[in-house]
């Protein structure tokens, strides 16, 4: 049986996203279950083909920014994020996506994303906000 700190380093830890400072000028990290939830932001904010090196990584919502805000842009988002999160990041399992528009906020999509972190099956969850611009 492993220590609960042993699976905890599992989780990581590294540079905040955004890069901060700290204040004695060293670069501010990020650690364990919090590097997970950057690590989610970061796969949703990245579109395919913006990393050189990486050209796969990202999240193909954006290709969907100019789509109008109907019951199938809705589903097509929630099939892009549970893509892109089962394809890059394994300490996770991805329970629940649910795509919702504000009512009064027709260009506002709220993703919220319900997942567990399988080393120590903790449950969390986020929302992730992200605009369409309809063509006119």
């Amino acid at each position: 049986m492993t220590a609960p700190s042993d699976t905890r380093q599992y989780l990581g830890v590294g540079w905040k996203f955004p890069l901060q400072v700290t204040a004695s000028g060293g670069l501010a990290r990020a650690r364990y279950e919090h590097r997970v939830e950057e690590s989610i932001y970061l796969i949703l904010a990245t579109a395919p083909g913006e990393r050189v090196m990486l050209p796969e990584f990202g999240c193909g919502i954006h290709d969907l920014v100019f789509a109008p805000n109907t019951p199938g842009t809705l589903g097509l988002v929630a099939q892009q994020v549970r893509s892109a999160l089962v394809a890059w990041e394994p300490r996770i399992d991805v329970l629940e996506i649910v795509v919702e528009s504000p009512t009064g906020e027709p260009n506002l999509l709220l993703i919220k994303v319900g997942y567990r972190i399988r080393a120590n099956n903790a449950l969390a969850s986020l929302v992730y906000p992200f605009y369409l611009r309809e063509g006119a």
